[in-house]
Protein backbone atom coordinates (compact mmCIF):
# COMPACT_ATOMS: atom_id res chain seq x y z
CA UNK A 1 0.00 0.00 0.00
CA UNK A 2 1.34 3.40 -0.96
CA UNK A 3 0.52 6.49 1.05
CA UNK A 4 1.29 10.05 -0.08
CA UNK A 5 1.27 13.17 2.03
CA UNK A 6 1.95 16.75 0.92
CA UNK A 7 2.81 19.43 3.45
CA UNK A 8 3.06 23.04 2.31
CA UNK A 9 4.67 25.52 4.71
CA UNK A 10 6.40 28.89 4.67
CA UNK A 11 10.19 28.80 5.01
CA UNK A 12 11.28 32.42 4.75
CA UNK A 13 11.34 33.74 1.97
CA UNK A 14 9.61 30.94 -0.02
CA UNK A 15 6.69 28.55 0.26
CA UNK A 16 7.91 24.96 0.29
CA UNK A 17 6.11 21.69 -0.26
CA UNK A 18 7.32 18.33 1.04
CA UNK A 19 5.96 15.11 -0.44
CA UNK A 20 6.24 12.12 1.87
CA UNK A 21 5.73 8.73 0.24
CA UNK A 22 5.33 5.64 2.40
CA UNK A 23 5.54 2.42 0.45
CA UNK A 24 6.03 -1.09 1.87
CA UNK A 25 7.13 0.29 5.24
CA UNK A 26 9.74 2.65 3.74
CA UNK A 27 9.52 6.44 3.70
CA UNK A 28 10.99 8.67 1.00
CA UNK A 29 10.55 12.41 0.57
CA UNK A 30 10.83 15.12 -2.05
CA UNK A 31 11.06 18.88 -1.53
CA UNK A 32 9.56 21.46 -3.90
CA UNK A 33 10.01 25.23 -3.68
CA UNK A 34 6.92 27.06 -4.84
CA UNK A 35 8.05 30.67 -4.39
CA UNK A 36 4.88 32.70 -3.81
CA UNK A 37 2.05 31.20 -1.77
CA UNK A 38 0.41 28.60 -4.00
CA UNK A 39 -3.34 28.39 -4.31
CA UNK A 40 -5.05 25.00 -3.99
CA UNK A 41 -5.67 24.74 -7.71
CA UNK A 42 -2.01 25.60 -8.42
CA UNK A 43 -0.84 22.80 -6.13
CA UNK A 44 -3.26 20.39 -7.77
CA UNK A 45 -2.14 21.32 -11.29
CA UNK A 46 1.51 21.00 -10.20
CA UNK A 47 0.82 17.50 -8.87
CA UNK A 48 -0.99 16.48 -12.04
CA UNK A 49 1.72 17.82 -14.36
CA UNK A 50 4.96 17.13 -12.52
CA UNK A 51 4.41 14.30 -10.05
CA UNK A 52 6.13 11.64 -12.18
CA UNK A 53 9.16 13.92 -12.67
CA UNK A 54 9.78 14.30 -8.92
CA UNK A 55 12.99 12.82 -7.56
CA UNK A 56 12.29 11.16 -4.24
CA UNK A 57 15.02 10.50 -1.70
CA UNK A 58 16.31 7.00 -0.96
CA UNK A 59 13.85 5.06 1.19
CA UNK A 60 14.27 4.96 4.95
CA UNK A 61 12.47 2.50 7.21
CA UNK A 62 9.24 4.05 8.51
CA UNK A 63 7.31 3.14 11.61
CA UNK A 64 3.60 2.71 10.89
CA UNK A 65 1.43 4.48 13.42
CA UNK A 66 -1.89 3.07 14.45
CA UNK A 67 -4.83 5.46 14.54
CA UNK A 68 -6.31 6.05 17.96
CA UNK A 69 -10.04 5.53 18.19
CA UNK A 70 -10.65 8.55 20.44
CA UNK A 71 -12.16 11.32 18.26
CA UNK A 72 -11.01 14.14 20.55
CA UNK A 73 -7.42 12.88 20.35
CA UNK A 74 -7.64 12.72 16.57
CA UNK A 75 -8.96 16.28 16.50
CA UNK A 76 -6.08 17.51 18.68
CA UNK A 77 -3.57 15.72 16.44
CA UNK A 78 -5.11 17.30 13.35
CA UNK A 79 -4.86 20.76 14.91
CA UNK A 80 -1.22 20.13 15.87
CA UNK A 81 -0.42 19.10 12.30
CA UNK A 82 -2.06 22.20 10.87
CA UNK A 83 -0.36 24.60 13.29
CA UNK A 84 3.05 22.89 13.40
CA UNK A 85 6.13 23.49 11.28
CA UNK A 86 5.02 20.76 8.93
CA UNK A 87 7.80 18.32 8.22
CA UNK A 88 8.54 15.35 10.39
CA UNK A 89 12.02 14.24 11.29
CA UNK A 90 11.79 11.17 9.06
CA UNK A 91 11.04 13.28 6.00
CA UNK A 92 13.89 15.64 6.88
CA UNK A 93 16.23 12.65 7.14
CA UNK A 94 15.01 11.40 3.78
CA UNK A 95 15.63 14.83 2.21
CA UNK A 96 19.10 14.96 3.74
CA UNK A 97 19.86 11.54 2.26
CA UNK A 98 18.66 12.76 -1.13
CA UNK A 99 20.90 15.85 -0.88
CA UNK A 100 23.88 13.65 -0.07
CA UNK A 101 23.11 11.36 -2.99
CA UNK A 102 22.86 14.30 -5.41
CA UNK A 103 26.06 15.75 -3.96
CA UNK A 104 28.02 12.56 -4.64
CA UNK A 105 26.56 12.36 -8.17
CA UNK A 106 27.64 15.95 -8.85
CA UNK A 107 31.12 15.29 -7.48
CA UNK A 108 31.50 12.21 -9.64
CA UNK A 109 30.27 14.03 -12.74
CA UNK A 110 32.52 17.05 -12.20
CA UNK A 111 35.49 14.75 -11.59
CA UNK A 112 34.97 12.95 -14.90
CA UNK A 113 34.64 16.31 -16.69
CA UNK A 114 37.84 17.53 -15.05
CA UNK A 115 39.73 14.39 -16.09
CA UNK A 116 38.45 14.72 -19.65
CA UNK A 117 39.62 18.34 -19.74
CA UNK A 118 43.07 17.32 -18.46
CA UNK A 119 43.31 14.61 -21.13
CA UNK A 120 42.34 17.11 -23.82
CA UNK A 121 44.96 19.63 -22.65
CA UNK A 122 47.63 16.95 -22.48
CA UNK A 123 46.84 15.78 -26.03
CA UNK A 124 46.98 19.41 -27.23
CA UNK A 125 50.41 19.89 -25.59
CA UNK A 126 51.72 16.70 -27.18
CA UNK A 127 50.46 17.80 -30.60
CA UNK A 128 52.13 21.22 -30.25
CA UNK A 129 55.36 19.57 -29.15
CA UNK A 130 55.34 17.32 -32.24
CA UNK A 131 54.60 20.25 -34.56
CA UNK A 132 57.55 22.24 -33.14
CA UNK A 133 59.97 19.41 -34.00
CA UNK A 134 58.64 18.86 -37.53
CA UNK A 135 60.37 21.94 -38.95
CA UNK A 136 63.98 20.65 -38.48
Amino acid sequence: MEELKLTVYFADPFWVGVFERTQNGALSACKITFGAEPKDYEVQSFILRHFYKLRFSPALPAVQRTQSSNPKRRQRQAQRQLSGAGTGTKSMQALAAQREQLKTERKQQSRTQQEAEQQRRFALKQQKKLEKHKGH
